[in-house]
């Protein structure tokens, strides 16, 4: 399988690779954002090991070295664009030239600007990347917004708002589009997509109808038994559609839009594979489709540690580390792909995670360090036995890391009394018990847990809100008791209340019947561990697509369906030409696609969740990557837990103010409908640092003779002039009639 970090890895080395300048050397030229992505898959050190001298930001102040070629990876907003400019204008050659990537696509406006700019002359290249997203794991991508959570679920807070609140959710998809579609580009894929209608609910936030956000009702029609619903005319088709505007849909065609703008611009995308892989499926859906996975205690390694442990942003974990000498230190240590014992046990269940470590543990003693024994029984054994292997230092300290988080996943399980909690959990989750039967005695079991003081209140929120799902609404004055058997604080219990604004129904009166759902959890007929019977519901929409089970009701095609896709033609035909400058791609651009190497050819299956996914989910898409025979990658706005998402749903009515994520909330909104270029920039903005002192001017020699010359000041060097090769200054017929030609050309020396 393909791994996302690879590809990201490989697209960004082979366009630094790709600049060979006469010198060998090169300098490389970041922003804030686009440094933060790179980082997130290469090492300074594997940057510097192709020949880049310096790494440096645009945003800094920067010497002029017109002896040396830069290679600019950027973010295309207006701002980075006016920077390379000020690079080659006004006498000034920041460097010897200008090879130009952008993470993103260039807008044309902004291409036009370079075009017609005194930096043209000196630029040698430019591709867009269509990298603009989080590799967090191998099959896992992030677009790290977990502000979206509240721009898409947290409800206007008045008739007035309606407006301006669509308007900005909208400007969030638009973007959230173009990343999904970066995804399906740097994976050569040209998805068919399919997204996710509720039937229970209407659209929520601010996609729910209202009079301000639906269009002019059409004009009176006489009423006709005959009269088609096409017949009936656009504006009344147009009036209603507003009732379907799930975000799932309004996203999933936002993405149809870009990947198809691509397509029409690149006609030979995507690329042929060898061997042939059959055409994947993109399926978009939201959180609301699974409420209940957000809530529950899991119990296999990765969903359990990052659910009890402070860890940061799903990487970050800081623990005590014993010495060779037998002190203890802080140590922060990276969860990542890299390590191949996290890999391993990070999907098992904790006590299959542990043995599995103990066993490991057991084997590398005996290869490694010459141990005679019974090896280590425990994680305590672990822990003495760790502390006499200072030779072994790399794989001590991965076992060291494992070692602390799973003690301390099991401390905080008997502290928490999470044999219980989970028990109620489970029986609500899948309104059965242990034993296959309805759950009788819940309310029971559930009364001594609210009314027990060693209980955190977090946990308590989490049994309130899965009975009220499992009992699909309970009487106010039933709620108003377990609040109160609970001692829930107000914040608290607006977390519960919120439930509301996710599609949930959590009050029901006396004659309510069930809300009916088309999707359902189905359920397992494997052996399970008690505590974890319960599947998120991606597991079920995933099985039932590639059986071709799945209700096209609730999950319908954007466009066109396998069944409907036309059959591939047995004559080859040549890709139409184009006179397009965006393009004519230099001779370095036919690089060998990432992966391409690799002899698999099953078939991808792309799942975006808008919304916040949980690590339960992307447990399940690895694990039905290898029982469905697909290469399946997950992705979502952002990664969360269950107590991040309790946080934002104490706040959910407030749009985020206070949150973790937007502390000021989604804050005022835009007067007016911005340009998606307006949007950008303002996402991406970044300030130009403070000017230079000036500084003083540099004294004249004493005598004619003399071959000792001042150095000129880099910003006020007029010498440096001289050095600047044919240019603008004395082409100035370039700004009028010779724009043209030169425009045909093609001006980038390609």
């Amino acid at each position: 399988m393909t791994s996302l970090i690879t590809t990201v890895r490989t697209k960004f080395l082979e366009a630094i690779r790709s600049v060979n300048p006469p010198g060998k050397w090169k300098i490389l030229v970041v922003d804030e954002h686009s440094q933060a992505l790179l980082s997130s898959v290469l090492k300074q050190f594997d940057i510097l090991e192709e020949n880049v001298t310096v790494i440096e930001s645009i945003t800094s102040h920067r010497d002029p070295q017109p002896q040396l070629e830069a290679v600019y990876i950027l973010m295309p907003t207006t701002q980075n664009v006016e920077r390379i400019i000020r690079d080659y204008s006004n006498g000034r050659q920041q460097y010897a030239g200008a090879h130009l990537f952008f993470i993103d696509r260039l807008s044309e406006q902004l291409f036009d600007q370079l075009a017609s700019s005194p930096a043209e002359p000196f630029l040698k290249g430019l591709q867009d990347l269509y990298l603009n997203f989080w590799a967090i794991e191998s099959n896992t991508f992030s677009l790290k917004q977990p502000g979206s959570f509240f721009s898409i679920y947290s409800p206007p807070r008045s008739d007035n708002a309606f407006k301006a609140s669509r308007d900005h959710l909208e400007e969030e998809l638009r973007f959230s589009s173009k990343m999904i579609a970066n995804v399906c580009i740097s994976m050569n894929e040209y998805p068919f997509i399919r997204y996710y209608v509720p039937s229970h609910h209407a659209p929520l936030g601010a996609l729910k109808p209202h009079a301000a956000t639906r269009p002019a009702p059409p004009p009176s029609e006489p009423t006709s038994r005959w009269r088609t619903n096409l017949a009936r005319g656009a504006q009344a088709r147009e009036y209603e559609s507003v009732e379907g505007d799930f975000v799932a849909k309004v996203l999933a065609f936002m993405v149809q839009d870009t990947l198809d703008e691509y397509k029409k611009a690149n006609p030979d995308f995507p690329k042929p594979s060898d061997p042939a892989r059959p055409r994947s499926t993109l399926i978009i859906t939201d959180r609301s489709m699974d409420v209940t996975a957000a809530f529950l205690h899991e119990f296999t390694y990765q969903a359990m540690a990052n659910d009890l442990l402070p860890i940061d942003d799903g990487t970050k974990y800081t623990y005590k580390f014993q010495t060779a000498i037998g002190a203890y230190e802080d140590k922060t240590a990276t969860l990542s792909d890299s390590d191949n014992v996290w890999t391993q046990i990070r999907h098992m269940h904790m006590r299959e995670a542990i043995d599995k470590l103990m066993a490991d543990f057991n084997q590398f003693m005996q290869d490694n360090a010459g141990f005679k024994g019974e090896g280590a029984a425990s994680l305590n054994d672990m822990k003495d036995m760790l502390a006499n292997l200072p030779q072994y230092q790399e794989q001590r300290e991965k076992f060291s890391l494992h070692l602390n988080m799973a003690q301390e996943c099991m401390d905080t399980f008997e502290r928490d009394r999470l044999t219980d909690v989970a028990t109620v959990e489970q029986n609500c989750a899948t309104g059965l018990t242990p034993e296959g039967k309805t759950p009788k005695t819940l309310v029971e079991q559930m009364v001594p847990l609210l009314d027990s003081r060693d209980l955190h209140n977090s946990n308590k929120v989490r049994i309130i809100s899965l009975y009220i799902q499992y009992r699909d609404g309970v009487p106010d004055e039933d709620r108003r008791r377990l609040y109160q058997h609970a001692r829930l604080s107000l914040a608290d219990q607006d977390a519960c209340n919120a439930l509301v604004h996710l599609g949930l129904r959590i009050s029901r009166g006396p004659g309510d019947k069930d809300i009916k759902r088309r999707l359902k959890q189905k359920q397992s007929t494997e052996e399970e561990y008690e505590l974890s019977r319960y599947k998120p519901l991606l597991t079920t929409v995933l099985e039932d697509h590639v059986n071709n089970r799945l209700d096209p009701g609730v999950f319908p095609y954007v466009k066109d369906s396998p069944s409907l896709a036309p059959a591939p033609s047995l004559r080859s035909s040549p890709s139409p030409q184009t006179t397009s400058l965006r393009s004519q791609k230099p001779s370095w651009h036919r690089a060998g696609r990432p992966g391409a190497g690799a002899q698999d050819n099953k078939q991808r299956l792309f799942v975006f969740i808008a919304g916040g996914m949980t690590y339960s989910e992307i447990r399940e898409a690895y694990l039905l990557s290898k029982s469905l025979n697909k290469d399946i990658y997950i992705g979502s706005t952002h990664v969360m837990t269950p107590r991040h998402f309790i946080d934002d749903l104490r706040v959910l009515d407030l749009g985020g103010v206070g949150s973790r994520a937007l502390p000021n909330g989604i804050g005022p909104l835009a007067e007016r409908k911005r340009t998606y270029q307006e949007y950008y920039d303002q996402r991406y903005f970044s300030r130009d640092p403070p000017p230079r002192p000036a500084l003083p001017a540099q004294p004249k020699p004493d005598h004619k003779g003399s071959k000792i010359r001042p150095s000129p000041v880099p910003s006020q060097a007029p010498s440096q002039a001289s050095q600047i090769s044919d240019t603008p200054s004395q082409g100035s017929s370039y700004y009028g009639e010779e724009k043209e030609k030169k425009k045909k050309r093609g001006f980038f020396h390609f």
